[in-house]
């Protein structure tokens, strides 16, 4: 009996032991694409998302796992009755990491945020046209948002507004308002090396630059004077494995610790392998088929219409997604508030479609091209199969659609430039609000100038009007309404073609502890341990 009690003990001890995080230890990410640059200002893709978010801090954060704000290099904020001056106060004593490149001791204070917000709006700011374009800022249309950010003193910083703007704490906690380093700016402004802004950062965050070689691997160490605690971990390694199945191969082998975006079908083998757990949620997200209305015969809403009608898209979801996907009707996801689920989108109807491209002047079809990523997302687990089911769809129709697919980096740059005519892409939303959907990927301020969020570069008066009029509310009721009724416009007037959202599944080993996804597609490890 003595020994049948001391082994329950040992055992439930054993337990006890693997669920106390441990410190040490390389973990590796394994990762479909490189990232295209690691300043927070400039990128919108996943890829470098997951890089900056590990490197820089935001005044305020979404809580691990979840869309709850709480405070992060500001410890409160106070907002005026009028909704229009919002003041921080800031957290003392954090440092900005040291770096074999930027070795001087600088603390995070005031200028710091004055200078990371306002190089992306005020033109007299020397960065404000190094880097490129500042993507989200202009999409967002911030600039006629935010009217200033001052430093009152070296904790506190004031930022007024032009108008009220519902989702502005919401905002903040998004990658392109993290922030960054004046001191560092300006040393680079100095050696004439501003651009290295984007290669080679210094940050607050949990994690240290260390490397980047390009197309291979980036490789972090833990910031163990983290005003959050240091990370359990002690070096963090994104390794660029092109290949879904190669990338499947490495996590079997224990060559990697987590992979991104796995094929569906291989979910189904990796389930069944003891050395792999999964962690799965219901994504934020919604992958589309954008038509360049800036190209003909795009502008002509029966074209359009046709192709909607044309394309299988339960097919689609059916064959590629494998259960891991459910067709989209709505440009925002069905688990977000302000969805219309009034709304049935395009049925499959192949003579449907004749008829309207008839009605549009091209009953024998056209010739158009249809660009694929080659880097699985999310909300398009594969790019090219995709494209090519569309492709037969659209034959049959009349409709011949030439593949084209480029890099992660150019494809993303091209495309935002408006150099396709139908472009496969999608969204993970950044802050659990519908405006991260329907006013920075589809309103007219979205489109204009160019690169451009706005892939289809529909600039609808209407639709416009009505998400403009739902950021300047609070209360919810009239926002939802205002949400409803822009999606009806969205629908009739088919810049994009949804195709589905999709269950986000991360696979792992089994050491692998702390991982949580977070429901706006950030890879965050600063809680992540490994069992030894």
């Amino acid at each position: 009996m003595k020994k049948i009690i001391l082994a329950i003990c040992v055992f439930l001890s054993s337990i006890a032991f693997a669920q106390t995080p441990q410190v040490g230890g390389t973990l590796v990410f394994g990762r479909g694409g490189d990232s295209v640059s690691v300043d927070p200002g400039h990128v919108t893709d996943g890829a470098s998302i997951n890089a900056t978010s590990a490197i820089y801090d935001n005044l305020v954060q979404f809580k691990y796992g979840s869309t709850q704000i709480e405070p992060a290099l500001a410890t409160s904020w106070e907002v005026s009755k009028d909704g229009l001056e919002y003041v921080f106060n800031l957290r003392k004593g954090v440092y900005f990491s040291k770096t074999k490149y930027f070795k001087q001791k600088s603390e995070f204070t005031a200028k710091d945020v004055v200078f990371s917000l306002k190089r992306q709006f005020d033109k007299t700011n020397h960065y404000n046209k190094i880097g490129g374009a500042f993507k989200y800022w202009s999409a967002m249309d911030m600039s006629n948002i935010v009217k200033d950010v001052i430093a009152v003193d070296m904790y506190t910083v004031k930022i007024l507004l032009k108008k009220k703007e519902a989702p502005f704490i919401a905002n903040l906690a998004m990658d392109f308002a993290m922030i960054l380093s004046s001191d560092y700016a300006d040393i680079l402004a100095q050696k004439g090396k501003e651009t290295d802004l984007g290669k080679k950062p210094v940050g607050t965050g949990p994690f240290i630059f260390k490397k980047w070689v390009k197309d291979d691997k980036m490789i972090f160490s833990a910031n163990k004077n983290y005003w959050n605690g240091r990370p359990y971990i002690d070096k963090l390694i994104f390794k660029v494995i092109a290949n879904n199945a190669v990338r499947a191969a490495e996590l079997k082998t224990g060559s990697i610790h987590i992979m991104d975006f796995p094929n569906p079908a291989e979910v189904k083998v990796l389930e069944k392998n003891p050395k792999i757990k999964l962690v799965k949620q219901e994504g934020l997200n919604v992958g589309w088929l954008a038509f360049n209305m800036d190209k003909k015969p795009f502008g002509n809403k029966k074209v359009r219409q046709a192709i909607r009608h044309a394309i299988n898209t339960q097919g689609i979801v059916d064959s590629i997604y494998e259960g891991l996907g459910t067709v989209a009707v709505n440009p925002i996801p069905p688990t977000m508030w302000s969805y219309n689920k009034n709304l049935k989108g395009y049925e499959y109807n192949p003579e449907k479609a004749k008829q309207l491209l008839k009605e549009a002047g091209f009953e024998n079809g056209f010739e158009t091209n249809l660009w694929a990523m080659t880097v699985a997302r999310s909300y398009i687990p594969n790019g090219r199969k995709v494209a090519e089911a569309m492709q037969a769809d659209l034959a049959k129709v009349g409709i011949k659609a030439k593949i084209i697919s480029y890099d992660n980096a150019t494809y993303l740059q091209r495309s935002a430039m408006g150099e396709h005519d139908m472009v496969l892409t999608g969204w993970t939303g950044d802050n659990g609000d519908p405006d991260n959907f329907l006013n920075i990927l589809f309103s007219a301020h979205a489109a204009d100038p160019k690169p451009a969020q706005n892939r289809s570069f529909w600039r609808d008066a209407e639709f416009t009007k009505l998400v403009d009029a739902a950021k300047i509310t609070t209360d919810i009721t009239k926002r939802t309404a205002l949400y409803e009724k822009a999606q009806v416009i969205f629908e009739e007037e088919s810049p994009v073609h949804p195709i589905a959202h999709s269950i986000v599944v991360e696979p792992m080993l089994n050491k692998v502890h702390g991982f949580k996804l977070d429901p706006v597609g950030k890879r965050r490890f600063k809680e992540v341990w490994l069992e030894k």
